[in-house]
């Protein structure tokens, strides 16, 4: 037996990596899978493509506007549009997404303003969207917790009876992989098992955990833990959005008609830093980054659609238009948002007044009064 001098654990006999479930190859050659069948039309694909193209386009204008001095902070989702489309694009008006703070594309397709999510990174409000109005909760920086909180709330379902109707909805928990080391996280995984709650954890695993590598957190695919919870886990090609659609759609399913929660993981990539605060150059390889560029999520769709002449160049310039514009759109709004009074931090923190927060907004209305005197005086 040898030891792992680095983990002071025994080391295991390398294993080949499990085939994700993927049905559009990175040349943008459609496969079939036994489990996961899905149908198309020409007007679905297009339609994906588009959001696919325009996320991105708002992720970007997002980081130009953070390098800018902007935006306080920024997330960027590169790389991980198709596990975000696809799954987004799975759900009903029933279920409810409890995301992290990355999940640009989904909000996307949950119809949350983006101009909402650069006012959080601005710092001029809290998550400016109703959770019920789009089914989207507030994003989460606390790694991990918002599994706790899709927990809960995909156990309020199925105590509504509702499991089963055409009105049943389910809980999505989106996270990282560096969440799964987090308490929060299996904690989660307990409840959600043993309460057979109608909760779909949906895992990107996009290898890094800011600078720590996937290997130093997981000795086993991550998808495999579910096992160890008494529930089902798949990994998913991540920058495959036909699979994505297609394995969350089917999880989803099960989970509103009482079958309990599942694990997916989207195998996929970051390819850009973990936020605008960090330099991925200091702890990755270039050609790491270079060998995901072969397996882009936007590039293979567009080639599916340009083989199968489903379009023409007309549809992919109108695309690149449209998110120009909605990019510039973006920017304007980003830079007339106006700051908030200060004393607004303190509305909407409880549903009714509470005397702690009165007294502690007097006090501080108290402190910002004492400059006025001073420069009357």
């Amino acid at each position: 037996m040898t030891i792992d001098s680095v983990r002071g654990a025994p080391a295991t006999a390398a294993t080949a990596e499990p085939e994700p479930v993927q049905l559009l190859t990175p040349e943008g050659e459609r496969v079939e899978h036994p489990d996961y069948p899905l149908e198309l039309t020409a007007d679905d694909i297009r339609a994906l493509y588009r959001d696919l193209v325009i996320t991105r386009r708002i992720d970007l204008e997002a980081v130009a506007l953070t390098r800018q001095g902007e935006l306080g902070l920024w997330a960027s989702l590169l790389g991980q549009e198709a596990a975000q489309i696809g799954s987004g694009r799975a759900l009903t008006d029933h279920d409810m997404v409890f995301p992290t703070y990355r999940e640009h594309g989904v909000a996307w397709c949950r119809d949350v303003n983006p101009l909402n999510l650069l006012g959080l990174f601005r710092g001029v409000n809290h998550g400016g969207w109703d959770p019920a109005e789009h089914g989207f909760h507030l994003y989460t920086v606390v790694i991990g917790s918002q599994t706790l909180h899709a927990t809960g709330y995909a156990m309020g379902i199925q105590r509504d009876g509702v499991l089963g109707s055409p009105s049943a909805g389910a809980a999505i928990a989106y996270f990282g992989d560096g969440a799964t080391s987090q308490g929060d996280v299996n904690e989660a995984f307990v409840f959600a098992s043993v309460f057979n709650a109608p909760i779909v954890f949906f895992c990107q695993n996009n290898q890094w955990a800011i600078s720590e590598p996937l290997e130093k957190q997981s000795r086993i695919p991550l998808y495999k833990r579910a096992q160890g919870y008494g529930f089902p886990g798949v990994r998913v090609d991540g920058n495959d959005v036909f699979a994505c659609l297609a394995v969350t759609r089917k999880a989803m399913e099960a989970a509103r008609t009482g079958q309990g929660p599942m694990l997916i993981e989207a195998y996929t990539y970051r390819m850009g830093a973990h936020t605008t605060t960090d330099d991925p150059t200091r702890y990755r390889m270039k050609a790491e980054e270079e060998s995901w560029k072969l397996k882009d999520p936007i590039e293979r769709v567009k080639a599916y659609l340009t083989r199968g002449d489903l379009a023409d160049a007309a549809f992919f310039d109108g695309v690149e238009d449209e998110a120009k514009a909605i990019a510039a759109d973006l920017r304007k709004g980003c830079l007339a948002m106006p700051d908030p009074e200060p004393l607004s931090m303190f509305e909407h923190v409880y549903a009714d007044r509470h005397p702690l927060m009165t007294e502690e907004q007097e006090q501080f209305a108290a402190y910002l009064a004492s400059f006025e005197e001073e420069v009357a005086s």
